[in-house]
């Protein structure tokens, strides 16, 4: 199993929305380095939904539940289908990823427009070590 990471506006599609709909069509991404990592996501793998547009928080979970496919709307995309897994309470925030020092080489952290990207397996583990009752 493999993480990663998914930005989301709230405002767009928040992690309270993919709560009520319990699955979702992950698309919208249109960065060619972003649509590469949705193309490695397989069935099982698990995805970090982080709410951009202000709010900076890494707020819950999501498990791929479909193959990558191309995008109807935008041949140069790519979606996953992605299944709601749970909240992060309270959410993480960026500054408090930042502020760990552990992740300065981590695209969160030096892309920030990156919309897509895979999660390093110590940001796992710190996040392991953070919710320790969480399904990570």
């Amino acid at each position: 199993m493999n993480w990663f990471l998914a930005k989301t506006d709230p405002e767009t599609y928040s992690l309270d929305d993919l709560e009520r709909d319990h699955r979702t069509a992950w698309d919208g991404v249109t960065n060619a380095q972003a649509v590469r990592v949705i193309r490695q996501m397989r069935p099982g793998d698990r995805v970090f939904i982080y709410h951009s547009g202000g709010l900076s928080t890494v707020a819950g979970i999501a498990v791929v539940r479909s193959e990558p496919r191309d995008d109807q709307n935008n041949p140069k995309s790519a979606v996953v289908d992605v299944k709601f897994a749970g909240r992060l309470e309270p959410p993480v925030t960026l500054a408090e990823i930042k502020q760990s020092k552990l992740f300065d080489d981590w695209a969160l952290v030096r892309q920030g427009r990156l919309s897509t990207m895979a999660a390093p397996e110590k940001f796992v583990a710190w996040m392991r070590k953070r919710y320790p009752g969480a399904d990570i």
